[in-house]
């Protein structure tokens, strides 16, 4: 039996990791970010691909502001009052959830105004450069982790 019949496997996919993905239109990946030279920091095409980032990201939130807008908008009374209170409970979830979401769109605004000013991704506390890794994790990020993790121990020492 082991002779003659052959077992086909499926072809494996050729999945690529999540930072190979160009941005939509300027064609750079996280990759080429990460190992680009400190020299080319902040450079045309990184500044194009932070902006597209940020601007995706806030199309994203404004999108589910409709959704949820729409979806309250909806509602009907339950005639059950643990029905209704279950549904009331989300819909608060929900609106604290957008509540957090509104708050980073002004952090987006804010990065994309940074960017048009020159001044996107360098810290602005100490000037220094912030790291392209940290603003592929954070693109709202105006401080460097330096800077950030000195901010939270002052904060928790001191309760400010």
């Amino acid at each position: 039996m082991s002779g003659g019949s052959t077992v086909k496997k499926a072809p494996a996919k050729a999945a690529r990791p999540a930072e190979e993905k160009p941005a939509k239109k300027n064609g750079l990946t996280e990759a080429e970010l990460v190992r680009a030279p400190a020299a080319q920091y902040m450079n045309a095409e990184q500044l194009a691909f932070f902006r597209e980032r940020l601007l995706g990201m806030q199309k994203e939130l404004l999108d589910k502001a409709d959704v949820t807008s729409e979806h309250l908008r909806e509602h009907e009374l339950e005639s059950d009052p643990t029905d209704q209170a279950t549904i009331e409970e989300e819909y608060a979830l929900e609106l604290r959830a957008r509540d957090r979401e509104r708050k980073l769109l002004k952090k987006i605004d804010e990065a994309l105004r940074r960017i048009d000013e020159g001044s996107y991704g360098y810290c602005e506390e100490t000037g220094e450069m912030i790291g392209i890794p940290r603003l592929l994790a954070r693109p709202t990020a105006t401080l460097s982790i330096e800077a950030q993790s000195r901010r939270e121990l002052k904060q928790k020492l001191y309760g400010e």
